[in-house]
């Protein structure tokens, strides 16, 4: 859809990120040439006219609500089979994106990202409207260090889809309230639970329940409290605790009414703690940096920005550090990152004071020790993997060998990355290892694609393949195959999809061979019979024609074996399928247009006629019409003159 016009105004510049219900781009309203964020809903919602007034309605309720943490709705419209959604553009990243590149953040970078968002939840609420999917990947961080929360109403409006199965639970598993996993209903306090859990992630950088696939995930918190985050990370005050055990209560009258009140409740718990204020930093390599490069076509992607150095960590060993740590060296400027806890719960004590200054001189002099043992342990043998994301592989490959890494090529799925750009590296760009380690460079292989696999496939590696597509495998039980019990019995969709990333792949047990009665299937239209086949766990192994004037052409005459045969599962069948002609009904029509109608249809013709003329009327047919035949049949037309 690059550089395509919707609505001959808005212009589609750049992908930015992709859903399994629609995709963000960067843009351009071209009447009012200022840069737009343009969501683009699947098509199959444009012929549902539920969907549609639903999404107008939401939209029209969003753009109403004035708040500087609201992502702004300018417009909305369905150009052919898009329907979309125009709206402001954060240039930055997503809360997802940052809590990736820093971990979990303390208490008062928390209430620096919480409080402005449950701000405008909260105006949101007073208008009676609610989120429905509160989520770091909804909450986006400005390179002004703006927070700003997204995609109101997106949730009820597909619910109200009749393309949507009323089974199917909206929202993202991780961060439903017990009654939307339950019942499917939300209010506001909704949203605060919602909140809770997205608060407990951002102390503890996880979430409180997991599981294989997302509907363990929702059902676990209908039976369970989410735990404390101090149970998980050390340093988190018991108010925070506090807080997130009430907005989470599984009963919603015990959680905050709404999100001002979960608000104010955190503005006060700041004052008790003295907790400083704090601009959030964007995100760095995020997908809307990544989206401007290639808007622009320039060579500042986002690995040539500079990259604020991630938070230092205390570390007693000189091993190889993971991303959100780096070796202690000679003094130097701090970088912006999340102040250290002390800053934040410092005492005015003069006794305090006087200790502090002690054990400032002590830490200096062991800093300068450490700094010295720390080139050599660490600088000397340690680097850090260079940014390489949106260059060409050569370029990629120059990049790391001239760092002192070896490289290698591999290939990952992207939606956004065209065929043969680089995505990434493994280890990740920032990633501390040894020098002369190899260093993968991921080249894109385009859109992800469920794998080649095969009934009879270990799970595990079914799974793992699923994985390194780029897909996410769900177990969706078991399912009768004559593949051996536990191995895989197959995939949905089918090897080869073509789909978004992070989408899901049902993954299916084999239960083994089952006893299975050949269904009734005469009189359905073929995709109807094979469908009917599948599901009873047979295999229709090839489709026969044959006449049968009792049933229309194209449905299903019989199968071989029989209806009602006892087989295994897995077994094969062979659907019958009728190829009777239907003879159409051409009374009145002159002898030229009936003799071509029928003749396209592979019918013979003789005419009764005084005068053997094409401008003759038809007063008769012989077999009447709607009667099913052979095809190379005679129909004797009776004309006059």
């Amino acid at each position: 859809m690059i550089g395509q016009m919707l609505e001959g105004r808005y212009r589609i510049d750049a992908p930015i990120a992709r859903g399994g219900m629609s995709m963000v781009f960067r843009g351009t309203d071209t009447r009012l040439d200022r840069p737009v964020a343009i969501k683009v809903m699947d098509p199959k919602f444009a012929g549902d006219p539920q969907f549609l007034s639903r999404f107008e309605f939401e939209a029209r309720a969003v753009a109403k609500l004035k708040h500087s943490s609201l992502v702004a709705v300018y417009d909305q419209g369905v150009d052919g089979e898009y329907p979309f959604l125009i709206m402001e553009l954060v240039e930055g990243g997503t809360l997802r994106e940052l809590l990736r590149e820093r971990g979990p953040m303390p208490p008062h970078a928390v209430r620096a990202v919480a409080e402005p968002v449950l701000r405008a939840i909260g105006t949101a609420h007073d208008a009676g409207l609610v989120h429905r999917d509160v989520k770091p990947e909804n909450v986006l961080i400005s390179d002004a260090g703006e927070v700003k929360i997204a995609d109101f109403g997106l949730v009820r409006a597909v619910a109200a889809a009749n393309t949507t199965s009323a089974s199917v639970i909206l929202g993202t598993a991780a961060y439903l309230s017990p009654e939307q996993v339950t019942t499917g209903t939300a209010d506001a306090r909704s949203d605060v639970y919602s909140f809770g859990v997205l608060i407990f992630e951002l102390l503890t950088g996880r979430v409180p329940f997991t599981g294989d696939h997302s509907l363990s995930v929702a059902y676990q918190r209908v039976e369970n409290d989410v735990p404390a985050p101090s149970n998980f990370i050390g340093g988190v005050p018991p108010q925070f605790d506090a807080l997130v055990a009430k907005a989470t209560s599984r009963d919603p009258a015990r959680r905050f009414a709404d999100a001002n009140e979960m608000a104010a409740t955190l503005q006060s718990i700041a004052m008790e703690l003295k907790l400083p204020p704090y601009r959030v930093p964007a995100p760095q390599d995020s997908a809307e940096h990544l989206s401007e490069s290639y808007r622009t076509g320039a060579a500042h992607h986002p690995g040539e920005r500079p990259v604020t150095p991630p938070p230092v960590a205390a570390h007693a060993s000189h091993a190889p550090e993971p991303q959100h740590t780096r070796v202690v060296t000679a003094p130097r400027p701090r970088p912006q990152e999340y102040p250290p806890a002390a800053s934040a719960f410092g005492g005015n004590d003069n006794h305090a004071r006087r200790t502090g200054l002690v054990w400032v001189g002590i830490v200096a002099t062991l800093t300068l020790l450490v700094g010295i043992g720390g080139w050599w342990l660490g600088v000397g043998r340690y680097a850090a993997v260079p940014p390489i994301a949106g260059m060409s592989s050569e370029r990629a490959v120059a990049v790391l060998q001239e760092a002192g890494f070896e490289t290698a090529l591999r290939q990952k799925a992207s939606d956004t990355v065209p065929v043969g750009g680089v995505v990434g590296s493994d280890p990740s760009a920032g990633s501390r290892v040894t020098k002369s380690s190899t260093v993968a460079v991921l080249i894109s292989n385009g859109k992800p694609r469920v794998p080649d696999i095969k009934p009879g496939d270990q799970l595990a590696a079914t799974n793992q393949a699923i994985r390194d597509a780029g897909l996410q495998p769900i177990d969706s039980g078991e399912a009768a195959s004559t593949a051996p019990k536990g191995s895989l019995a197959k995939v949905e969709p089918a090897p080869g999809t073509i789909l978004p990333m992070g989408a899901q792949v049902k993954v299916y047990r084999s239960k083994g061979s089952q006893p299975v009665n050949v269904p009734d299937v005469r009189g359905k239209t073929t995709e109807e019979a094979a469908s009917a086949l599948t599901t009873a766990g047979l295999v229709v192994r090839e489709t026969r024609v044959q006449f049968d004037k009792n049933v229309e052409g194209d449905k299903a005459v019989a199968t071989e074996p029989a209806v009602g045969t006892t087989l295994q599962s897995g077994d094969t069948v062979t659907l019958i399928v009728s190829n009777a002609v239907k003879v159409p009904n051409v009374m009145g029509q002159t002898v030229g247009n009936a003799r071509s109608k029928l003749q396209q249809l592979g019918l013979r013709v003789e005419v009764k006629s005084l005068t053997d003329s094409d401008s003759s009327l038809v007063i008769g047919q012989v077999p009447g019409f709607g009667s099913n035949v052979e095809a190379g049949s005679v129909v004797t037309l009776t004309a006059l003159p």
